[in-house]
């Protein structure tokens, strides 16, 4: 049993990370290639693509029962874990443009840091000190990074940090979310309603950032209509995503997650590079 387990675990985390790897050649290709420069809209679009799919998955094909928000209290811990996690691609991308890829790929590392902090105060739960003690060169390289960067930019740092901190705090949250005992949801229950309040948050983002990223959209379905197959499946591939995402917190724990991401900021390290 427990080698069936560990093999499931594993092959979740492959899963993962897989299509982690996807989502990101495909933003890749849209962002730069292709010329369509809207992340947040792209980030919608994928928040859109998590409600319908759900919603199919849970209702019309029965995958999993369907489960009701039992308290004011819960809805407010799914509404917070949506605006974290809006505040995370938000100020990712702000970040972005003060600072190269590489730096903000360097700082995304000490999200395991963040993440043990906030595992801490939020639910008390501490690790072995031997996890703490491995995440000090983390930190601190990532604070020689900052002080020898000669791209440094005080305020794209700052988003940055934000930027990390908020996806540290949402995998402390989605981790509560799927065990707390009195509030449980299971991983695409919690999908299901976490995705459309992220759509809520993001629309008014899109429209300030993303000046008429609506109707640029259209007239590049008009002239190529292979941008809406491609944002199809780009969207529908984030839906995955995000549940294995939900299941791997759910199997491992949000430190493990962290962690394991720190793999994929290095994959999509070397794959960003020019």
């Amino acid at each position: 049993m427990k080698t069936t387990s560990r093999l499931f675990t594993i092959g979740l985390v492959g899963s993962w990370y897989s299509s982690n790897i996807g989502v990101l050649l495909l933003n890749k290709y849209l962002l730069s290639n292709y010329g369509f420069k809207y992340p947040i809209f792209l980030t919608m679009c994928h928040m859109t693509a998590c409600s319908l799919l759900s919603y199919v998955a849970i209702v019309w094909m029965k995958m999993v029962p369907m489960q009701t928000i039992r308290s004011r209290l819960q809805f407010f811990k799914i509404s917070a874990l949506s605006l974290v996690f809006c505040v995370s691609v938000v100020f990712g991308n702000i970040s972005l443009r003060f600072l190269p890829v590489s730096f903000n790929q360097a700082v995304g590392a000490t999200t395991p840091f963040f993440t043990a902090v906030f595992a801490y105060l939020m639910t008390l739960k501490r690790e072995a000190w031997l996890t703490y003690v491995t995440l000090i060169p983390v930190v601190t390289g990532v604070i020689i990074a900052s002080g020898g960067e000669p791209s440094f930019h005080l305020f794209g740092f700052i988003m940055c940090v934000a930027a990390t901190a908020a996806r540290a705090l949402k995998s402390v949250l989605q981790g509560i979310l799927l065990s707390s005992e009195g509030e449980k949801l299971n991983s695409m229950n919690l999908l299901l309603y976490m995705a459309p309040i992220a759509v809520v948050f993001l629309l008014p983002a899109t429209l300030i950032m993303e000046d008429n990223v609506v109707g640029i959209t259209l007239a590049l379905a008009r002239d190529d209509i292979k941008i809406v197959w491609y944002l199809l499946f780009n969207s529908a591939l984030a839906y995955f995503v995000n549940l294995t995402n939900f299941l791997v917190t759910k199997h491992t724990s949000a430190l493990t997650l962290q962690v394991s991401l720190v793999l994929i900021d290095f994959s999509k390290y070397l794959l960003l590079m020019p």
